[in-house]
């Protein structure tokens, strides 16, 4: 596993940790960090609400990014639940298709961190409506 991944992974692990903030929300049960295109870091927890008004670890990084002018992104990593496997979800891969039509599929995402297992966002999104 290459140094950027394990940067990418101790960033995500900070800022991991779930919190009550009110009877109705929690965040950072899910953390993630985006890597831009200029290879910078940047973190984002999940924050769920009781309603639909929550958002994603990964879509929270990438906005965090998108605040600092930067809308290249080259790599994703998660921490699920109990530091797990997984992929992004549908609204997680829309924001970056749309963020990067004609080159979302070269967007490397983190699947299994304890495998070193790797795929691109291209073959997560086979045949997405914005090609």
């Amino acid at each position: 596993m290459d140094k950027i991944w394990i940067d990418m992974y101790e960033a995500a692990k900070a800022v991991l940790g779930e919190k009550v903030i009110s009877e109705y929300v929690t965040a950072g049960g899910v953390s993630a960090a985006v890597l831009s295109g200029s290879g910078k870091i940047y973190t984002g927890v999940c924050i769920d609400t009781c309603s639909t008004l929550g958002i994603c670890a990964e879509r929270n990084a990438i906005f965090s990014m998108i605040t600092n002018g930067e809308y290249e992104i080259k790599r994703v990593l998660c921490i699920p639940p109990n530091e797990g496997k997984g992929a992004p979800c549908g609204a997680c891969r829309e924001l970056m298709t749309q963020l990067m039509p004609g080159l979302y599929k070269d967007i490397e995402i983190m699947i299994d961190y304890k495998a070193d297992r790797v795929m691109k966002l291209g073959e997560l999104t086979p045949e997405w409506w914005i090609d």
